[in-house]
């Protein structure tokens, strides 16, 4: 196995500049971490992590939240899963056996609407791989699906990786097929290739609940070319002017105007007959803002719900959201960025940590001296830190063995 306990001055891979060090540090700090997140039920998004050393067994993932892992797990062999949606703490529930979370020791057997995958082991990508990988010798980065929320190498993705500076949210393949009507807002709003099919024969209909296209020949080639040319630019047009509202229904519409009702359209169904296509093949790039263009009639609702991404329709939901609000907090532009810009992810996690609970311990001192009405002196800081260095253990780094 590769040595890497050594910092190589030599080696990109290892190293992270202050945009990337930001980023793990607002990951932490979109997360609380002083409160197990359990009381507040399945948060949208927050941080999580795998404990190996209380958790091993595949069969029984978990994950655990970030003031659990400062409290509950210190000296830990721990797993960095960075975010996970709808998501409840599981620390000290019956896959702990007889270990008891230290700040709810009352919790559900089970969150039964926790999603877990391979990641919880410290696998990652369709080649099951641990992270870091100390036997691939490949400089490859990782990349999260947005809707899986699996990471992947970039080349195992089977798509032309586009720069990230563009498009910054990716759904591999797998997803895109379990949602195929994704591929039809791929073909418009997507990172290319897409290429133009005409469909001269052929009108376009949709199940929108199932997600797939039926075709099915209704003219000739003869009445198509007889189709008057003003009526289907008419028709553009209608389509052009409507493609960026919402396909809700007013109130007035429903209640006073039945006819409108039969001609509101779906936006998913005006794109399909655009005959733009793209191949059903690779990770798809999406720009930021592709969420917004997805439809949000009753039937395209539906078919969120019944391919389980209706988060999808949520512009909260995104890691970016998620971020952004991590660094409106004074710990996003922490001082500790420019400290350890030359250290790699995991030895930089390691010093974020320890201060996290440097502070938390140096707080809960001096508010016990303040309670207590003692004076904080020099014999009582000395005890202080020979206390916290005697049962501070490092944190195990699960990728150095």
């Amino acid at each position: 196995m590769a040595e890497n306990t050594d910092v190589d001055a030599d080696s990109d891979d290892i190293f992270v500049n202050e945009e990337e060090l930001e980023k793990a540090l607002c990951v932490l700090a979109g997360s609380d971490p002083d409160n197990c997140s359990y009381s507040r039920g399945y948060v949208k998004r927050q941080a999580v992590f795998a404990c190996n050393t209380c958790t091993p067994s595949a069969a029984e993932p978990a994950g655990v939240c970030l003031a659990c892992t400062n409290k509950c797990h210190d000296g830990h062999d721990i797993v960095e899963l960075y975010t996970k949606r709808n998501f409840r703490c599981d620390c000290g529930n019956s896959k702990f056996g007889e270990f008891q979370c230290q700040l709810i020791p009352t919790k559900d057997v089970q969150n039964v609407r926790n999603h877990y995958n391979h990641n919880f082991n410290d696998r990652y990508c369709t080649c099951d791989r641990p992270y870091p990988d100390t036997d691939d010798q490949e400089n490859d980065e990782m990349i999260q699906c947005v809707v899986c929320e699996d990471w992947f190498h970039t080349r195992h993705l089977g798509c032309t990786v586009v720069d990230p500076e563009e498009l910054q949210e990716m759904v591999c393949e797998a997803c895109m097929n379990k949602a195929p009507f994704l591929w039809t807002y791929a073909a418009h709003f997507a990172a290319p290739p897409v290429v133009t099919i005409d469909h001269p024969k052929e009108e376009v209909e949709v199940d929108v609940e199932g997600g797939e296209e039926k075709e099915e020949e209704i003219v000739s080639r003869q009445s198509v070319e007889d189709e008057p040319s003003t009526s289907a630019r008419h028709t553009r047009q209608e389509d052009a002017s409507n493609r960026m509202s919402p396909c809700k229904r007013t109130h007035e519409e429903m209640t006073n105007n039945p006819a409108t009702t039969q001609t509101v359209t779906c936006k998913l169904k005006e794109l399909q007959g655009q005959g733009l296509e793209r191949a059903k093949q690779g990770g798809v790039f999406w720009p930021y803002s592709w969420r917004s263009k997805l439809c949000t009639c009753t039937d395209c609702k539906r078919a969120y719900v019944a391919a389980d991404v209706p988060f999808l329709m949520d512009q909260s939901d995104t890691i970016l959201a998620y971020e952004n609000r991590g660094l409106e907090k004074p710990f996003g532009q922490h001082p500790l960025m420019a400290l350890t810009n030359w250290m790699n992810r995991s030895q930089q996690l390691e010093v974020i940590y320890g201060f996290n609970e440097l502070t938390t311990s140096i707080t809960a001192f001096l508010d016990q001296c303040v309670a207590e009405g003692k004076t904080v002196t020099v014999e009582a800081v000395q005890e202080f830190f020979e206390e916290l260095r005697a049962r501070k253990r490092r944190r195990t780094n699960t990728g150095y063995q």
